[in-house]
């Protein structure tokens, strides 16, 4: 669904990969979603839904789906199936097997576009799906993060479709201005495959944030920039090493090699259980610079500069919190 290696250099194809899955389904145009609680307490009783609720739930969704009865936005963005089945898909892996620890959710707007800026890392991208059930389920608005996605992504079967579905889409400037400019949180990993590849001697350890693409989005749009740092997803997949012949084969940038891949086959796809902490830092806000400053490659510099060198100090800073790799 995501993820893919996203960020500054990223873009993506397949302009029919968000196409829905009835020809019934309305195409509505880009707006900002406006998401319901993920678990909502009965109406009358207040209580936690039950069995009986999600049953309910579930053939809700399965009528939905057979009549035609949902929307999908010019990008491919299908809220009902993310909400319906992607998510839930996801909140086992967030909840038990990482135990993800969201911190600084009220730096992250209510509504209104904003640019989530985050480092990148795990050989298998699993970051920007954790991130964006850390907003959905945990923050008080629930907002969906329109991650964007390298093009290798959509190039995938099954995994490229769906992505669109979960609202990812083009990594590339213009794309990012219309979400942003639409009002929607906007999700942005700068290091791309530089992050996510890098061996794991080199863990936390930010690489080069692309040219400041986001940054420009950023401001042209005049939202702000959240700094986001990830601890925990170094380890999920501990890089070691490659295989250069068969990435070239499969035209992939790696296929890495990992403690438990390929020693364990299938098994070695199974991510390490490792305790994560996601922080979103302070907005930095870009309105009072007004869209011509995204002309000015220095500025732009400065601030790609200024959310690189957040992220790297809060990653040291959420490194020494957390007390067990594998624990807590």
């Amino acid at each position: 669904m995501t993820a893919g290696p996203t960020g500054g250099g990223h873009t993506a194809g397949g302009d029919d990969a968000g196409a829905p899955h009835s020809p019934d389904a309305r195409v509505i145009p880009l707006r900002a979603a406006t998401p319901q609680d993920p678990t909502p307490p009965d109406p009358i009783s207040g209580r936690p839904p039950t069995t009986d609720d999600a049953l309910a739930a579930a053939l809700a969704f399965l009528r939905r789906r057979l009549s035609g009865d949902y929307t999908v936005d010019e990008f491919g963005f299908d809220p009902d199936l993310t909400e319906g089945v992607l998510l839930p898909l996801l909140r086992p892996l967030y909840r038990t097997w990482f135990r993800v620890e969201p911190l600084g959710l009220q730096h992250v707007p209510d509504d209104g576009g904003a640019l989530v800026v985050a480092n990148h890392s795990g050989a298998i991208p699993l970051d920007a799906l954790m991130t964006s059930v850390a907003l959905y389920d945990d923050h008080p608005a629930h907002r969906h993060l329109r991650l964007l996605g390298a093009d290798l992504l959509f190039r995938l079967p099954v995994v490229g479709p769906l992505s669109r579905k979960h609202g990812t889409t083009l990594a590339c400037t213009a794309d990012a201005e219309r979400l942003l400019g639409a009002g929607e949180l906007v999700g942005v990993w700068p290091e791309g495959y530089k992050g996510i590849g890098k061996p794991f001697a080199d863990r936390y350890k930010l690489q080069r944030f692309g040219r400041g693409g986001f940054v420009s989005a950023a401001l042209r749009t005049g939202t702000p920039i959240v700094p986001c740092s990830i601890v925990g997803a170094e380890e999920t997949y501990p890089k070691i090493g490659d295989i250069p012949p068969l990435a070239r084969l499969l035209n992939l940038p790696y296929v890495p090699v990992t403690p438990t891949f390929p020693l364990l086959g299938p098994l070695g796809a199974v991510p390490l259980p490792s305790k994560w902490l996601i922080e979103f830092g302070e907005p930095i806000s870009t309105v009072e610079y007004g869209p011509d400053a995204a002309d000015d490659p220095m500025l732009v510099f400065n601030l790609a500069d200024q959310v690189r060198e957040t992220i790297q100090l809060t990653l040291y800073r959420l490194l020494g919190r957390r007390r067990h790799t594998f624990r807590g």
